[in-house]
């Protein structure tokens, strides 16, 4: 059974730093692209971040690019999501998701929340 745990969301203050975890298993984690998701209260979801299988090849969506990192170990079957210079707009459930599977086949989500 695929098993998707994110954590290490919370409440900051805008300009603040947050890094994000997924533990995975169930799977061969270093065989997937991995993606990072998030959904803001009252829309839909947006992907934020993908990377590769190796970790050697990263993408992110333009609102976030120059502020969130995307890594993985596969040693440790875990993604990560680095958040810096963090703003109200980046508030949501931020969710992570293999790169092959739909959107209900993600974590339980981490909340972030953005506000002074």
């Amino acid at each position: 059974e695929v098993r998707l745990v994110e954590s290490g969301g919370g409440l900051v203050q805008p300009g603040e730093s947050l890094r994000l975890s997924c533990a995975a298993s169930g799977f061969a984690f270093s065989a997937y692209e991995m993606n990072w998701v998030r959904q803001a209260p009252g829309k839909g979801p947006e992907w934020v971040s993908r990377i590769s299988r190796r970790g050697d090849i990263t993408s992110y969506t333009d609102s976030v690019k120059g502020r969130f990192t995307i890594s993985r170990n596969n040693a440790k079957n875990t993604l990560y999501l680095q958040m810096n210079n963090l703003t109200p707009e980046d508030t949501a459930v931020y969710y992570c998701k293999r790169a092959d599977a739909g959107w209900p086949e993600r974590g339980q989500g981490t909340q972030v929340t953005v506000s002074s």
